[in-house]
């Protein structure tokens, strides 16, 4: 299905399990590699439906000393926004209660950006996903935080996690994009190298 896969040595630049899952999913070999410390930070200027994938390209950015010429990178991040406020991973249970608290009874914007680098080669793009939870309880908040611990999910959440199960009433576009990697898009850039 992959030939045209066949000369890359494909990376997958994330600790994430599920990007691994997702990614697994496609049938295509790849390593897991993650370069220690790379910042994701961003300007305060840029728009927040931006930021995801300026991430996405400065963590592709750091491989780009170590590439051979047959490897391919890929790099995400996802971010959550709400009144434009982006959300990324909870520092703790009380940042992860305020997250959830602010988005119950509310949409929200869940925004992937993907980087596929070669030596030759970037594709840089975002996907976005629109998800609306139902107005959540503190005490279901607190069962979600104390029994799912979602300190490394961007909004405090897990779709394919009981909050998930629960609280979410409507979502427009990629099921996947929501739990932090839009495969079906990946799929497609892949086809297409």
């Amino acid at each position: 299905m992959f030939e045209n896969l066949n000369k890359y040595h494909i990376i997958l630049a994330s600790n994430s399990p599920r990007r691994r899952e997702l990614l697994s999913g496609l049938g295509i070999d790849f390593e897991v590699k993650v370069l220690p410390d790379i910042q994701e930070n961003y300007p305060a200027s840029l728009p927040v439906k931006d930021i995801a994938q300026y991430i996405a390209k400065e963590k592709a950015d750091a491989y780009r000393s170590e590439l051979s010429t047959s490897d391919l990178v890929i790099t995400a991040d996802t971010v959550v926004i709400v009144d434009d406020e982006v959300m990324g991973k909870p520092a703790d249970a009380s940042d992860a209660f305020r997250m959830l608290r602010k988005l119950s009874g509310r949409k929200h914007q869940v925004i992937t950006g993907v980087c596929l680098l070669t030596t030759t080669s970037q594709r840089l793009f975002s996907v976005v996903t629109d998800v609306a939870f139902k107005e959540l309880s503190d005490d279901e908040i607190q069962y979600y935080i104390s029994h799912y611990r979602p300190f490394d999910k961007a909004g405090a959440y897990g779709i394919q996690e009981w909050i998930g199960y629960i609280g979410v009433t409507g979502i427009e576009g990629s099921y996947f994009n929501v739990m932090g990697f839009p495969v079906q898009r990946v799929y497609r850039e892949l086809a297409t190298m």
